[in-house]
């Protein structure tokens, strides 16, 4: 796995292109701890350039899967972390041509080991908690757009997506049940 190391981060590449493991350096004695968890010199280095406009975090139970999602005309790249519990965080190609089209990289995300997951524009975006509960945190480098998002199949057998096993049941929204699968999508 290439990596590149730029102030406090370490950016490693994943098997798709464009597609970034960030590792944060935390300085921490008894009182707790500090890191940085985003500056821009050190991200253009590690060869993630894009102007962040928009941050948003949820927080959710334990079996939630929230995803997949994307939008279709005004498409977001996102910088994601969990500050507080567990998720396995998900990002599928859907760039029409790309080598990888159709394929997946995933990546557990905790407050504990603070690592940071990069998802350029052109991908489906989701992530499963793990934990009792998880605040879930992301940049974007465009606004969000209500009637502009696209979903996937968090399930879809062509994706083939290995979500970790959990003791309790995956909790969807209503529109998340109903996301197409891959090969029926006419807009990514």
């Amino acid at each position: 796995m290439n990596k590149i190391e730029s102030g406090n981060f370490t950016f490693f590449d994943t098997s798709i292109s464009g597609v970034k493991l960030v590792s944060v350096k935390s300085y921490g004695d008894e009182r707790g701890y500090f890191m940085e968890t985003y500056k821009k010199d050190d991200f253009q280095a590690g060869g993630i350039d894009v102007d962040f406009v928009q941050d948003n975090q949820s927080s959710s139970k334990k079996g939630v899967l929230r995803g997949l999602h994307y939008q279709i005309n005004h498409p977001q790249a996102k910088l994601v972390r969990v500050i507080s519990g567990e998720v396995f965080d998900v990002a599928v190609d859907l760039r029409k041509g790309s080598p990888t089209y159709g394929k997946w990289e995933g990546a557990l995300l905790s407050a504990e080991n603070k690592q940071q997951f990069f998802v350029p524009r052109g991908f489906a975006h989701g992530f499963l908690v793990l934990s009792d509960t998880a605040e879930f945190t992301y940049k974007c480098d465009d606004l969000y757009h209500p009637n502009d998002e696209g979903g996937l199949a968090w399930n879809d057998p062509d994706v083939g997506i290995a979500w970790p096993e959990l003791d309790c049941e995956i909790l969807l929204n209503d529109k998340d049940k109903n996301n197409p699968l891959l090969k029926d999508l006419s807009n990514p």
